[in-house]
């Protein structure tokens, strides 16, 4: 699933080509999940922005002067292409645009979801309503971070995955900062010392990330059809069974309310 990095490589790449552009034809699968694509026929870009893993396109006041946003959440394979159009089974929903390129959603397991809300009004999306701080900058505190992980009685990965203590951090980048903070994914509690470093770990692997272009491991590639290249920096996730970088110990699998995570028992002790 993308995860923080490749929704805002998406977002910042999508940005110069569709913010001032209005929608000339809107199209989408019958699915509900797609439909509210057609809602923004004749709307204008206003602005594209991001929270968490969603991206949010702000659209033009209507006649009554109300403003509203397109949220746009792409799943496990969801992907934002931009260009010519595509003739493709997978496609979701399509929208032309004034300039006569296309912004085209395609998924080809169809978990990804649109929604047209208005703006700031994200009741309706629970994930997004309740969702903690960004993990960059001083919005994402240590002792803020400490005593959010501190209420939950959860194993740590299940609460990282949760979105409230940080937004944007799935499986890879859960499995990658744990792994970096010497922290076992299976604990409960924390110290603060030790939030403190899951909290820098956090933002080292998604700085990292985000220079690289995000992960690709199957589905996820820019607007453009890139892949990412993040994929080729990865410590823990997806390398068990391998020598862990660190100390030379095998890194274990193991399946924590239903996700796979990747760690070292070694560095990573309970």
């Amino acid at each position: 699933m993308p995860e923080l990095p490749e929704v805002e490589t998406v977002r910042a790449s999508l940005e110069p080509d569709v913010v001032g552009r209005q929608i000339e034809s809107a199209w989408s699968h019958p699915s509900a999940k797609f439909t509210p694509a057609r809602e923004l026929l004749g709307a204008t870009i206003t602005r594209l922005d991001r929270r968490g893993k969603y991206l949010i396109a702000g659209l033009a006041p209507d006649k009554a002067g109300e403003e509203a946003e397109l949220i746009v959440h792409l799943g496990m394979t969801g992907q934002l292409l931009f260009g010519e159009p595509l003739d493709d089974p997978y496609v979701r929903a399509r929208w032309e645009l004034d300039d006569g390129h296309h912004l085209t959603f395609r998924d080809v397991r169809r978990f990804g979801r649109l929604r047209v809300v208005p703006a700031g009004e994200y009741s309706s999306i629970p994930t997004l309503a309740a969702m903690g701080p960004e993990p960059f900058g001083p919005g994402f505190d240590g002792d803020e971070f400490y005593l959010a992980l501190k209420a939950s009685s959860r194993v740590l990965k299940t609460q990282l995955l949760s979105q409230r203590p940080v937004a944007g951090v799935g499986n890879i980048y859960a499995d990658e900062a744990l792994w970096l903070a010497q922290i076992h994914p299976a604990v409960r509690k924390l110290s603060r010392p030790r939030a403190h470093l899951l909290r820098d770990a956090i933002e080292e692997v998604m700085v990292a990330s985000l220079k690289n272009g995000g992960t690709t491991l199957r589905d996820y590639v820019t607007p453009t059809g890139d892949q990412g290249a993040n994929q080729f920096f990865l410590r823990c996730y997806g390398r068990g069974g391998e020598p862990c970088e660190r100390c030379g110990d095998v890194l274990r699998r193991a399946t924590y309310d239903a996700r796979t995570t990747t760690f070292c028992a070694q560095c990573q002790k309970r």
